[in-house]
């Protein structure tokens, strides 16, 4: 089942492969439930007019964004390449406790079509391409759309302490186009694809597979769930795998192409 998020004259509306939810039905409803109940309480609100209206973000206001850093090997050599400290980030790699950070809330996020954003005080932005996480209050994952994770490396590689800099700003995390309903078991091997365009040009692209990562999904949500509670569910960004090369910084107008399985999100930098 695959859930979207529509701009209605009545107001933002869910909708479940294609068709309208009662506008009692929200991601708040359905994440505070045990999958179960999520899953009899779709099934049995399926069935309304088909959905139409522009895609919105697929996250209510009262979800959090999380991201984990340097779950893949390739993400470890950036971040050493990139920062003055970098055995910092060997380190985190290798412990036990994953390296977890908080990214933006849900009315922040921007959703499929929407411009994303550089920050005017860096000179080297990348997007990262991520498998998000969809969890429900009870820590179960129940979905996963795709995500974009945006990054200013030079600021991160000044000082780590930096990092909320570098990664929470206006229009700094996209997710979308959907959700699409799974459990862990689907997200073992999941592809992911970045392609960046600058105008007519291919200016990179880049695959891996979520097969590549150090850490499984549910042990990234279970660390989030070990002292934090999250009543309406959360998302969690699990890190990247693509890095483009050190020569490379998006400049507005640059439009970015994230696949994660068969979800597609595309954004225009601003």
């Amino acid at each position: 089942m695959y859930l979207t998020r529509h701009l209605t004259t009545d107001g933002p509306r869910w909708a479940a492969s294609g068709r309208f939810l009662p506008l009692s039905v929200n991601l708040s409803v359905l994440l505070s439930l045990p999958r179960g109940a999520m899953m009899a309480l779709l099934t049995s609100a399926a069935g309304g007019p088909d959905a139409e209206g522009p895609l919105l973000p697929p996250i209510d206001g009262q979800q959090e964004v999380w991201a984990a850093g340097v779950t893949y090997m390739r993400s470890r050599d950036a971040r050493q390449a990139e920062s003055k400290v970098g055995d910092i980030y060997q380190r985190v790699y290798e412990a036990e406790r994953p390296e977890l950070f908080f990214k933006a809330i849900g009315w922040r996020v921007r959703g499929h079509g929407m411009p994303i954003h550089v920050r005017a005080d860096s000179r080297w932005n990348v997007p990262e391409p991520e498998m998000v996480i969809v969890a429900n209050r009870q820590g179960e994952i129940v979905g996963y759309c795709a995500g974009n994770d945006m990054s200013s490396r030079d600021i991160e590689g000044e000082n780590p302490l930096y990092l909320p800099q570098a990664k929470v700003y206006n229009g700094s995390c996209a997710m979308g186009p959907g959700i699409l309903l799974a459990d862990g078991n689907d997200l073992h091997s999941m592809p992911i694809e970045l392609v960046i365009m600058r105008g007519q040009t291919l200016a990179f692209q880049g695959n891996a597979l979520t097969s590549q990562m150090k850490r499984q999904p549910e042990e990234l949500v279970s660390y989030l769930h070990k002292e934090l509670d999250f009543p309406y569910g959360m998302i969690l960004m699990t890190g990247t795998c693509i890095v483009p090369p050190d020569s490379f910084s998006l400049q507005a107008g640059d439009t970015v192409r994230i696949t994660v399985g068969s979800l597609t999100l595309t954004n225009m930098v601003e």
